[in-house]
């Protein structure tokens, strides 16, 4: 999981001593970073011509980041930790299509900490892709859990506010995905993957079983799943998520996704989500949203460790982006504020009870291979 998913800083750990080992990792990772970026760029610079001059293999790097001022209340009582300035997100993504079977795609954050964490917890993607035929995929590697859900699929960067469930769930973890199209129009996967709960357990052995379907037909477009995940060892929660996505004529766009969760004897509608946005287009490079998300449980149970049992929050809230025009990179302007209420249980919970949350930031994203190719070409000229 990212520093805070939705954008709310992490706990403050900065009193904590570091113990002489944890600098000399962090030390380490330092150096192996300085180190491997520049190598990077230049392997990924050279691949790229390689790919204009024979038309095969394609690599991009990607660097994209976002910064935001903020501030956060409860109850009236400001949030100091999560309130000023703050660099959310410094991504460097690496796509790459090997040839007309294999691609790979990377996606790693700079910005998050790493002391005695392993190397991989910053890394959010590290996937390789086999299509042995047009239909048939087959990828391994690290990579995003598949619940179903508009929400929850959109990429951090991309969102200022969620809801209860979306900012506790750890939702990257190694496994493997098969894919299949059914149609055009219609994918079919299935995920065997490590539990997003292990990291709740020491030295955990827990898997996750998911089946996964998007398609697009009219209007309408779906990203629905069923999940059984491990929350204990041997014991399992059930997902099933709905997300759902109406065009509604060339400006608007309405989501809305539902997610039951329920392990065994637990009777539906008792331990769910429900996330509505309503996204209206003026122009094309005005974005203005609305959005709301309820969170309960009821279950009377100890099953669900993201939304504990006798949690009950509702969040509204709105976004304004634009997307001003600007040359070589892609920029976002964006500000949001919500307000939530209700009760969490659960004492590490995001969301609070009277809490208003508001950011104002700035989101960028640079495609450095793209300007060398265009650069390429100018001097070519």
């Amino acid at each position: 999981m990212e520093p805070t998913r939705s954008g709310h800083a992490q706990p403050d750990d900065s009193n904590k001593m570091l113990t002489f080992a944890a600098v000399i990792n962090h030390l380490k990772l330092l150096r192996l970073k300085r180190t491997l970026i520049p190598l990077l760029c230049g392997i990924l610079i050279a691949g790229s011509v390689v790919a204009q001059e024979h038309d095969k293999p394609s690599v991009d790097l990607i660097i994209e980041a976002r910064g935001d001022y903020q501030r956060d209340y409860v109850d009236g009582q400001s949030i100091k930790d999560n309130s000023g300035f703050k660099g959310q997100f410094l991504n460097l993504i690496v796509k790459s299509k090997l040839n007309r079977h294999f691609s790979f795609f990377f996606r790693h954050r700079m910005n998050q900490t790493n002391f005695d964490a392993n190397f991989f917890d910053a890394t959010d993607w590290l996937e390789i892709t086999y299509a042995p035929t047009s239909r048939l995929t087959i990828a391994g590697g690290k990579e995003g859990i598949a619940i179903g859900g508009y929400e929850y699929d959109r990429v951090p960067i991309d969102l200022y506010f969620c809801s209860e469930f979306w900012n506790a769930v750890p939702c990257y973890a190694w496994g493997a995905t098969v894919g299949y199209k059914l149609s055009d129009n219609d994918q079919l996967s299935f995920q065997f993957c490590e539990s997003p709960f292990r990291g709740f357990y020491k030295n955990a052995d827990m898997y996750a079983y998911n089946l996964f379907w998007t398609g697009t037909h009219g209007l309408w477009s779906t990203i629905w799943s069923v999940n059984m995940i491990e929350w204990r060892q041997g014991r399992f929660i059930n997902y099933i998520a709905l997300g759902n996505e109406f065009r509604l004529g060339p400006k608007f766009t309405l989501q809305l996704d539902y997610m039951n969760r329920a392990s065994s004897g637990q009777k539906f509608f008792k331990d769910c989500s429900v996330i509505g946005e309503l996204t209206y287009r003026p122009i094309n490079r005005l974005h203005l949203t609305a959005k709301c998300a309820y969170d309960v449980n009821r279950s009377g149970t100890d099953h669900d460790l993201l939304v504990h049992n006798g949690t009950e929050l509702t969040r509204v809230g709105a976004v304004v982006e634009y997307l001003p025009p600007v040359r070589n990179f892609d920029i976002r302007l964006h500000a949001a504020y919500c307000y939530s209420w209700g009760t969490n249980t659960n004492p590490d919970g995001f969301t609070q009870d009277r809490q208003s949350f508001f950011t104002l930031g700035a989101t960028w994203k640079l495609n450095i291979t793209d300007l060398f190719r265009k650069s390429s070409k100018k001097s070519e000229i």
